[in-house]
């Protein structure tokens, strides 16, 4: 039996299996991108209907901007490329909340969400690009569903290829749900591993770089964020922190450069 499971894990891998943009990484993907946009919009309005919007209408109106520049540049380079396919079931919204906490997300389905209390370590409009694009790759590179279907394969077993073929939708969200014990709403807000958020430093700068941002602010940015860490940042909580990030980001910052567009 348990050889027979092997073989189905195997096989339901080989056939879902995509890649990335740019980077290139092979992924497990037995999420379809229907199921994780129905997620995502599920989860935005019910965060949004608990959520306060800022009253700041200037941070406001520049966080909406730079979201739709990024957004912009990225579909025009998938456009070109000819992969517009990966982003087709998207719904870009951008909102700035009322919150200290010092946090921003983007849902699987496009909708990001920045806090109030991450623009002091932003500064400018540049750094709120690097968090955008941050965020924004996280959304091209469809990490949440990579998640969840590593979650599915884990709790599932052979069952897999019956996921593969019947109803997705059911199986999708019991292994969110058994995994937090909660709704979609922080179901599709998945932690990533070190290698997404690594990925998403180098396509986030690739992407703000598209739009015209200088990438070497990221530098500042991050060693900003690093500095302040002496309390609980939750933009910090899953993600890597110590010195090797920003090495990491000096080390792809020729790449993001070669698509800066001044």
């Amino acid at each position: 039996m348990k050889k027979i499971t092997i073989i189905l894990l195997l096989a339901a891998t080989l056939v879902s299996c995509s890649k990335v943009l740019i980077t290139g990484r092979r992924q497990l993907q037995l999420v379809s991108d229907s199921e994780m946009s129905s997620l995502s919009l599920q989860s935005y309005n019910e965060f949004m209907n608990s959520a306060k919007l800022s009253k700041d209408t200037k941070n406001s109106a520049l966080v909406t901007s730079v979201g739709k520049k990024i957004t912009s540049a990225v579909e025009q380079y998938l456009r070109e490329t000819g992969n517009s396919s990966m982003i087709s079931n998207f719904s870009w919204k951008f909102s700035l909340v009322e919150s200290s906490d010092v946090n921003a997300f983007c849902l699987p389905g496009g909708q990001i969400v920045f806090y109030e209390g991450i623009l002091p370590y932003t500064q400018n409009e540049t750094g709120i690009a690097i968090v955008m694009g941050h965020e924004i790759a996280h959304a091209v590179a469809k990490h949440s569903a990579e998640r969840i279907s590593q979650q599915i394969v884990v709790q599932y077993g052979a069952q897999i290829t019956d996921a593969m073929v019947a109803n997705k939708s059911a199986i999708t969200r019991t292994a969110i749900n058994s995994l937090y014990g909660i709704g979609s709403q922080v179901g599709v807000l998945l932690p990533y591993s070190r290698t997404q958020e690594y990925e998403a430093d180098r396509l986030g700068l690739i992407f703000a770089a598209m739009a015209g941002y200088n990438p070497n602010e990221a530098v500042g940015f991050w060693q900003r964020m690093s500095s302040g860490n002496s309390g609980k940042l939750e933009f910090l909580s899953t993600h890597p922190t110590d010195q090797n990030r920003i090495n990491k980001i000096r080390e792809i910052m020729p790449e993001a450069l070669k698509y800066y567009k001044k």
